[in-house]
């Protein structure tokens, strides 16, 4: 009749749970996450076993006390477990005493004292065990030899006894366990899936994890046996998430005796995923190491060298990373140089255009100085001879007016002066312009003047550079005329270097002020 329920539940759960690939990929990132957070539960776990002490110190240790305090510590600390296994065999008698020897055989395998696990278990008579206790016999007994086994698997010669001998146990004990307990459906499971019932084995333990919270010890057995047939049928999502919710479970409730982060970190790491591969086999070890369980850290121990080559391709890749950065940093200071340099260039192109602009004011306002200058200068000499010609016409003297202006003295005069001052300013804005005429001029062809005086050659050049380009109006100013100042540029234009661009290369002269 036991099997009656896996009948019942194959009726009703013949199809299995499927996981597609965003389902693994969000409990893996849960699970990365919830190891971030792994001291927390530790720590939590650890204080309700450190009250549990502090209360057998301030009351005294009973054989109820040291039982709960030595389960608290199973799969989390087995040297601690162990030790208040042992004061538990020391003060408790009956069937008390037997339990502790019991629940301590089952420890011993994971501290690599299996023949004395098996010679306690073996000193107990069956017979002489209550029936409320034997539920608790036949998962202990199940449970050493079974690490018996696995930890002899390449033996089979000694893993297959033990193997046999926790079936028979495990029989034994479904066969007392109520049919609706989590506990039987687990186990049953678990005995189905040890027989080859895959199927069967399937529908039981999914109801266990369905049913069970996230912090049960069975729920993440079953887990992992739900992987293991996920597994076997080739689904690879199903197996890495059964894998992944196991682990959780065990870390949920702190447990570090597990199987499940180890294998899912293996799985991970053939799959190329570096990062997550080595965090999910250190935290492992870690847990191998802190639970004190020498055939975990056995198991776990086989992962090192995935670990060490994850390790080193983690750093290879931080490498390689720091490389680019270097090298963008590189590029970035390159850049930053680069730009600095145009940035000078233009700051002091800025500087000159600055200064070529102050230049052209104080330019300009010499102009205008001079200028002022200039009328002011026609002007006093046009009231002058006003003033004359009023004191000539009053005296009767207009033959004398008409002498006087007809001979031209009067006009020579005023040019003279006209050039004096003409000379003076254009000088002041092109200082050097002899110098760059004679430039643009042949070697024996030079001109020669006072540093201070334009002769008639450089004037025309002079009113050519200042815009004044039309020989009518350079003739009217300087008082030639026009044929005059046609044979002037002419004739410099025969002296130059280059005759037919001298009068452009006049207009790109430029100025020193």
């Amino acid at each position: 009749m036991r099997y009656l329920l896996t009948v019942i539940l194959l009726l009703c759960f013949g199809t299995s749970q499927a996981a597609n690939a965003k389902d693994v990929e969000n409990i893996l990132s849960d699970l990365s996450g919830m190891l971030d957070k792994r001291s927390g539960f530790i720590e939590t776990r650890q204080a309700a076993i450190d009250s549990l002490v502090t209360e057998g110190r301030r009351n005294g240790f009973s054989s109820e006390l040291l039982m709960k305090i030595s389960d608290g510590y199973t799969s989390f600390n087995n040297d601690s477990a162990l030790y208040y296994l042992g004061r538990g065999i020391e003060s408790a008698t009956g069937p008390v005493k037997m339990q502790f020897i019991w629940k301590r055989a089952a420890l011993l395998p994971l501290a690599g004292f299996s023949d004395m696990a098996v010679r306690e278990f073996n000193s107990i008579n069956p017979d002489s065990i209550p029936a409320q206790l034997l539920p608790s016999y036949y998962e202990e007994g199940r449970q050493m030899h079974s690490y018996i086994s696995a930890f002899f698997q390449s033996y089979p010669e000694v893993s297959e006894p033990h193997q046999r001998a926790a079936l028979d146990l495990q029989e034994k004990l479904i066969s007392i366990l109520p049919p609706d307990s989590p506990a039987y459906k687990y186990n049953l499971g678990e005995y189905n899936l040890l027989t080859g019932r895959k199927e069967t084995a399937r529908v039981l333990l999914e109801e266990v994890v369905d049913n069970e919270p996230l912090t049960s010890n069975l729920m993440a057995r079953a887990a992992h046996h739900l992987s293991t047939i996920a597994n076997t049928k080739g689904d690879k999502d199903l197996y890495t998430y059964y894998l992944a919710l196991s682990a959780m479970a065990d870390l949920t409730a702190a447990t570090r005796e597990v199987v499940s982060l180890q294998e899912l970190g293996n799985i991970l790491y053939a799959h190329g995923d570096v990062n997550t591969a080595h965090k999910f086999l250190s935290n492992a070890l870690a847990n191998a190491v802190e639970c004190g369980a020498p055939l975990r850290m056995l198991e776990s121990s086989r992962s090192l060298p995935i670990i060490e080559r994850a390790h080193s391709a983690l750093i290879a890749s931080w490498r390689s990373t720091m490389y680019w950065i270097l090298a963008i940093i590189s590029c970035l200071v390159v850049g930053l140089v680069a730009t600095m340099i145009i940035l000078h260039r233009e700051m002091r192109k800025m500087e000159r255009l600055q200064a070529s602009l102050k230049a052209a004011n104080t330019a300009k306002e010499v102009y205008i100085s001079q200028f002022l200058q200039l009328c002011s200068i026609y002007m006093d000499k046009l009231n002058q001879f006003c003033k004359i010609a009023t004191r000539k016409l009053a005296a009767g003297q207009s033959d004398e007016l008409y002498r006087m202006t007809k001979s031209g003295k009067f006009v020579e005069e005023q040019s003279r002066e006209f050039y004096e001052v003409f000379d003076n300013a254009f000088l002041h804005i092109y200082p050097d312009f002899v110098s760059q005429v004679n430039a643009l001029l042949l070697p024996d062809q030079k001109i020669e003047v006072r540093p201070d005086q334009l002769n008639t050659d450089l004037r025309i050049l002079a009113f050519m550079r200042l815009g004044i380009e039309e020989s009518s109006r350079i003739a009217q100013v300087l008082n030639y005329s026009l044929n005059t100042i046609y044979a002037y540029r002419n004739r410099l234009k025969a002296r130059a270097v280059d005759r037919d661009n001298f009068e452009d290369n006049i207009m790109k002269i430029t100025s020193t002020f």
